[in-house]
């Protein structure tokens, strides 16, 4: 197999490989780095998994390797081992964005527990994550994408590490949230939304930070098949944005 077609580099697979799973029943599984190299290129490409190229193996192959460890958490637990999900963060961020759901990506048992929302802009998913100061993505969760930004604050913050300060925009400003932010003993760097009749200072300064987060987003909507949701599954969905934000911010 021509070596340009790893996603990978030595010293990255080198991160990735131990992390794997091991001695598991079952036949001896195939090349793990040719494998998970096609599913890179399938995340990136936006392709059919059908249309996957011969060189990676066979295309079930491929999705089978893909859709089981997203069944089984491997893909989440290899994300939460190189970000190091217990560790003290400093400053965070929140945001979400919203992703279009593709019409191949209706009809899965579960209805909205498969994360897929009606609104004015059609069927979409939301994505919300919370970074660290370098834009690093630390939790990454789903939600409808008709959901409102400020419902999904409490299960980022729950997933979180521990932080000093967490910035966010003015669509996180609830009591409910700024309450959370400070029992942990934290400071909130939110702006007041017009709304407050007495409005709530911020640090200014620190907030300019946030736009780290934003950057991540344009990050990983160059993977297409993040950009845009085809798959009915939530958390095969979420399993796709969780590998390309591993190979784009962990693996390095």
């Amino acid at each position: 197999m021509a070596r340009r077609l790893y996603w990978l580099s030595d010293d990255e697979w080198s991160r990735i490989e131990p992390l794997l799973p091991k001695g598991r029943r079952g036949a001896r599984r195939v090349d793990d780095q040719r494998v998970i190299s096609g599913i890179v290129h399938m995340l990136r490409s936006g392709a059919r998994w059908r249309d996957c190229p011969t060189e990676y193996g066979p295309y079930t192959t491929v999705y089978n390797r893909f859709n089981r460890w997203s069944r089984q958490g491997v893909w989440l637990g290899l994300f939460e081992a190189l970000t190091g999900h217990s560790g003290v963060w400093g400053t965070v961020a929140i945001d979400a964005t919203h992703v279009k759901a593709h019409r191949s990506a209706a009809g899965a048992k579960g209805g909205p527990s498969q994360a897929v929302g009606a609104s004015r802009g059609g069927r979409t998913t939301k994505l919300h994550a919370l970074t660290d100061l370098a834009g690093r993505p630390r939790v990454l969760l789903l939600s409808p994408g008709n959901v409102n930004d400020v419902s999904m604050a409490a299960a980022l913050i729950a997933a979180a590490g521990p932080f000093d300060r967490l910035l966010a925009d003015r669509g996180y400003d609830a009591n409910a949230v700024r309450a959370l932010i400070d029992a942990r003993g934290a400071q909130a760097v939110i702006p007041s939304t017009t709304s407050r009749r007495a409005p709530i200072p911020h640090d200014r300064a620190a907030y300019r930070a946030r736009n780290l987060v934003e950057r991540l987003w344009c990050r990983l909507k160059d993977f297409r098949r993040v950009a845009t949701r085809y798959d009915k599954l939530a958390r095969n969905f979420l399993s796709g944005a969780i590998i390309a934000a591993t190979v784009t911010y962990w693996c390095n």
